[in-house]
């Protein structure tokens, strides 16, 4: 599937591997983060990149310092009134500093991209048909009024929330 990333679609380098399939030693890899805590050596010894992919609400907290190593982190929206990913996508980037492609994946919806990408994300594996073709034709609506300031590197600069805005 596609991923889209700085406001296109681009091919996926990425795999993402099972937990019943062999470590591979080349090529890059999204591994499940049960998986990544089980086999770290192993992984660490591979000549591919390695990225880990989180569970909406999996416990991410003790490992979030080796994380910010990784070049990718993808977090999980199982479903799009879960939310949950959006507070692990600020804790990544806020409190560890976390500079790489972080990949929103799953039950990924047009309305909600623009607030992922204030959250600090910069790619997405989207499934959803009706997002797809409207990304394709350029359409990414828009947010005019924020309660928390953007992340992302593709936040508008100068944002500020409505809330903090001085009146004139």
């Amino acid at each position: 599937m596609p991923i889209w990333q700085h406001g296109d679609f681009v091919t996926d380098a990425w795999r993402n591997l099972r937990d019943d399939e062999p470590i591979e030693s080349r090529g890059a890899l999204i591994v499940p983060l049960k998986r990544w805590r089980a086999a770290r050596v192993e992984i660490f010894e591979r000549s591919g990149d390695t990225g880990v992919s989180i569970g909406a609400g999996e416990a991410h907290e003790d490992v979030a310092a080796e994380l910010a190593s990784l070049p990718l982190v993808a977090l999980a929206f199982p479903k799009y009134t879960d939310g949950r990913s959006f507070s692990a996508a600020r804790n990544l980037r806020e409190r560890h500093g976390y500079k790489g492609d972080l990949r929103a994946t799953g039950d990924v919806l047009l309305d909600e991209i623009a607030l992922m990408l204030r959250c600090g994300f910069t790619s997405f594996d989207i499934s959803d048909e009706r997002t797809i073709r409207a990304l394709q034709r350029g359409h990414l609506p828009g947010v005019s009024l924020f309660y928390q300031p953007a992340l992302g590197v593709e936040a508008p600069a100068g944002t500020r929330p409505w809330l903090r805005r001085k009146s004139s």
